[in-house]
């Protein structure tokens, strides 16, 4: 029935189909934790480059509105767009520091635990050569083992033996390493963000607040009292129609 086995394999199974359903789990779990890692760790570096240059952005706006010339006639208005200006350079200040604290707290820690993922792909990588390394010289020792037990055959089988039994320890080691190492891994990665997610909490937290305070101190300095958002919009259209019935808006 040799037919049944493909060469170089051995008919002895030496690993356990329930070991190596455990170690393709445990693998498996590891391995779309790297994935998710690093999407993560992406995700969050386009996170904070958006709020950068969004808080550039508001800057850029609120000078070019400043420098309108508009300003050297209106004093309302310069008053109104210098407020809007100092505004939007303490949100860019505050957006600075957030930024710098989820780099260090949360985008740092996500890099470094990224980093030990290729240490642990290659631990697997060894395990599996040193399966087949073990794999080999069984299908090897059950080769000589079936042979006619002549003095040189005999020589060869306990060479093969010999050959075998430090190739067999040393997958045996790396098998259960793993097995015992890779989910106290994965078990670790909640005690591991845990701090990290909490200061991106308080991160924004502390942005947000101060965000309420600076756009509420600005609201008080541009707001025209009693008029509502409606009553705002009438007006701008009535301005509108105004400009639209000049003759050199007027259609052809």
């Amino acid at each position: 029935m040799s037919w049944l086995f493909k060469p170089g394999q051995p008919k002895k199974q030496i690993v356990s189909k329930t070991v190596e359903r455990d170690f393709e789990r445990e693998y498996d779990k590891l391995q779309k934790l790297e994935d998710q890692t690093k999407k993560l760790h992406k995700d969050m570096k386009k996170s904070t480059e958006a709020d950068i240059a969004m808080s550039k952005a508001a800057v850029k706006i609120s000078t070019d509105l400043l420098n309108n010339p508009l300003c050297e006639q209106d004093m309302a208005f310069l008053e109104a767009m210098t407020a809007l200006d100092t505004s939007m350079k303490r949100m860019d200040a505050f957006n600075h520091e957030k930024v710098n604290q989820i780099q260090k707290t949360v985008i740092d820690p996500l890099k470094k635990y990224s980093s030990v993922f290729p240490s642990l792909n290659m631990a697997v990588k060894r395990r599996e050569q040193a399966l087949q390394d073990y794999k080999r010289l069984q299908s090897k020792l059950e080769k000589y083992e079936e042979k006619e037990k002549t003095g040189p055959n005999v020589v060869k089988l306990h060479q093969a033996r010999e050959e075998l039994r430090p190739v067999k320890e040393d997958f045996e080691v790396k098998n259960k390493q793993l097995l015992d190492e890779m989910p106290k891994f994965y078990n670790s990665r909640i005690d591991y963000f845990q701090p990290s997610f909490e200061a991106l909490i308080r991160a924004q937290v502390v942005y947000f607040t101060e965000m309420y305070k600076i756009f509420s101190d600005l609201t008080e300095k541009i707001d025209q009292a009693g008029l509502t958002d409606e009553q705002r919009e009438r007006e701008n259209e009535a301005k509108l129609s105004e400009l639209r019935a000049l003759s050199i808006v007027a259609d052809d």
